[in-house]
């Protein structure tokens, strides 16, 4: 019942509220609902309860809550409020739209973390896909966010076609039920079909190279639907699943390895492309795609405990920053790191504090959480192997450069011709203020009741080590924020899109051209003249045939007439020829029963 309520009740209020007028009431609504499902998602994480209900023939929407899954439902559910009420202060989102778009799109996710079969996981897959197309793509008058959230809706349509190839292997590999732990158990080639196609719709979903350029578009969208699709929700739904799908990926042997290094080259390559950003929200971005590089590296590295705990700060720092970006632009109207954003800190001190705090934690400075969180990814891949901690590690130098950076900028002089404050409402600076210190004890985790103990834990000198990356990190951009060469807007990132345009798009769009010329010219054509056959047919029937079948009518009639002529000649009305003509019947029957005695 507590697993139905949680999903019924987004879903449901996301549903309704689009009928409702403007003004506070969808706001006030849409927040009510949202920290309903909050108190639902404490409730089931706590009685962690698990279910099947019937939806095919032989194959159940199973559904239940374990230690991975309770820890992200109730951070989804934890994040959707923040975003809600920081959302309000913009004029522009306080109607039933966004907020039902907001919930529908949550309890999706909720439903994505639940499933224990593949069945309702594909189904909220599905629902998370399309909601998002219609978040990026709020502003209906804004032509860049409408082709921006179809880029990313084609981008990551196109990965989750995994999904579906990992559907038939479970079917053909005889795991009827579609279990997501029957993965593990498969023989021989479904196992690396069923693993291949899990990882694909996983690093799509999660902007992980190459699909990583669709999150920079995606930023044109809402700052609220930044800080929930690409902190704890969207993003994060591929790193779950392949933390979920762990022991597949080890069975696979080849999996594991390849996911592991994706997300490490993901982590630094995004990283650098981080550190060139002038545009707030691609900074942010970027580094999401690097952050989210660290889960994947714990997933290949079997670190399903660290995965987790960076995944939660992970959720709390960026959810804040991107939030924080958000009422900027609100207030001043820009996004750029040199320009208008230049001393934004100075003109509200304490969402300028709360920034700080989530960038340094983003840093993985100590004793913030990511710090913890970033060095048990990196002990499990020490333990894997001493080339992905050493590129870990690099990728952790770079965080530090990009978050210091972004602080270096905040926390300059304002200019004298900027607005002197800005103008923010109490309750969204509450909302940071609160974010600000989930950030910073995100780390705590390992201790509290959820037990996200990392095995193998980091010793206390690669936390030393971790320490003084960060801290050179934030030193280097502290001395060079300045003098790093600005990437120009919008500059793609490593020119993903273009490639994927050429190498993919392109390819595609001509194939389909070719298909179509093929079925024009050859397909066609035999419908055509099997059409023209029958016509033919048709006509020679008319000339000729219905002749010889007139004839032939013809001819039966006259013999039935001929017939019934002969017929009457015997009914002469005389009793001496009927009796002649009944003798000649007997002596026939009585000539015709010797030939049959004879014969026997």
């Amino acid at each position: 019942m507590l697993l139905l309520i949680l999903l019924a009740l987004p879903l449901t209020a996301g549903l309704l509220l689009p009928a409702a007028r403007g003004g506070r009431c969808p706001v006030v609504a849409g927040v009510l609902a949202a920290m309903g499902t909050l108190v639902v998602a404490v409730a089931v994480a706590v009685e962690r309860p698990a279910g099947q209900a019937p939806l095919l023939a032989g194959v159940p929407a199973g559904f239940g809550v374990d230690g991975l899954s309770a820890v992200l439902v109730v951070l989804v559910a934890a994040v959707l409020p923040a975003c809600l009420i920081v959302a309000a202060a913009e004029p522009e989102l306080r109607t039933g739209r966004f907020s039902g778009l907001m919930l529908v799109f949550t309890g999706a996710m909720l439903a994505t973390v639940t499933a224990t079969t593949l069945a309702p996981l594909l189904m909220a897959w599905e629902v998370m896909g399309a909601t998002s197309w219609a978040l990026i793509g709020y502003r209906l008058d804004d032509r860049g966010a409408t082709r921006a959230a179809n880029v990313a809706f084609l981008t990551t349509r196109t990965a989750d076609l995994g999904l579906y190839v990992a559907g038939g292997a479970l079917l053909a590999g005889g795991a009827a039920a579609m279990a997501l732990d029957d993965t593990a158990t498969l023989d021989g080639g479904w196992l690396h079909l069923a693993v291949a196609g899990f990882v694909l719709a996983a690093l799509g979903k999660s902007a992980q190279l190459p699909f990583s350029f669709w999150l920079s578009g995606a930023m044109r969208g809402p700052s609220p639907v930044s800080a929930l699709l690409h902190s704890a929700t969207m993003v994060a739904a591929g790193g779950y699943l392949l933390l979920r799908l762990a022991p597949a990926l080890e069975a696979a042997g080849w999996a594991g390895p390849l996911v592991a290094w994706i997300g490490v080259v993901t982590a630094l390559l995004m990283g650098l492309v981080a550190v060139v950003q002038d545009d707030l929200k691609q900074l942010l971005a970027a580094s999401t795609c690097s952050q989210i590089g660290f889960i994947v590296l714990a997933a290949g590295t079997a670190g399903t405990q660290a995965g987790l705990l960076q995944m939660v700060a992970h959720a709390a720092a960026k959810s804040l920053l991107f939030l924080i970006a958000g009422l900027w632009l609100a207030a001043l109207g820009t996004r750029s790191l040199s320009g208008g954003l230049r001393g934004a800190a100075h003109r509200h001190p304490a969402v300028g504090a709360a920034f700080t705090v989530a960038a340094l934690a983003l840093a993985g400075l100590p004793p913030l959480g990511l710090w913890v969180s970033k060095d048990a990814v990196l002990a499990a891949a020490a333990a894997t192997s001493p080339a992905l901690y050493a590129a870990g590690l690099a990728a952790a130098l770079v965080a530090a450069c990009y978050s210091g950076r972004a602080l270096w900028w905040v926390w300059q002089p304002a200019p004298d011709n900027g607005p002197h404050r800005m103008r923010v409402p109490m309750t969204a600076t509450a909302v940071t203020a609160v974010l600000a210190a989930a950030a910073a004890g995100a780390g705590l985790l390992v201790y509290g009741p959820l037990s996200l103990h990392p095995d193998p834990a980091p010793h206390p000198g690669e936390l030393a080590v971790s320490a003084v990356l960060a801290a050179v990190g934030l030193l280097i951009a502290r001395r060079w924020a300045a003098r790093t060469p600005a990437a120009r807007p919008p500059t793609p990132w490593l020119r993903l899109e273009p490639a994927a345009r050429r190498g993919i798009a392109r390819p595609v769009l001509r194939l389909a051209a070719l298909l179509a010329r093929a079925d024009d010219q050859v397909l066609a054509r035999v419908p055509e003249r099997a059409a023209h056959a029958v016509l033919t047919l048709a006509r020679h029937t008319d000339g000729h045939g219905e002749r010889a079948v007139e004839g032939a009518v013809s001819g039966v009639a006259d013999g039935a007439r001929a017939l019934g002529r002969a017929a009457r000649r015997p009914q002469t009305g005389q009793l001496h020829q009927y009796y002649a003509q009944a003798s000649t019947g007997f002596i026939l029957l009585g000539a015709l029963a010797v030939v049959v005695i004879v014969v026997r």
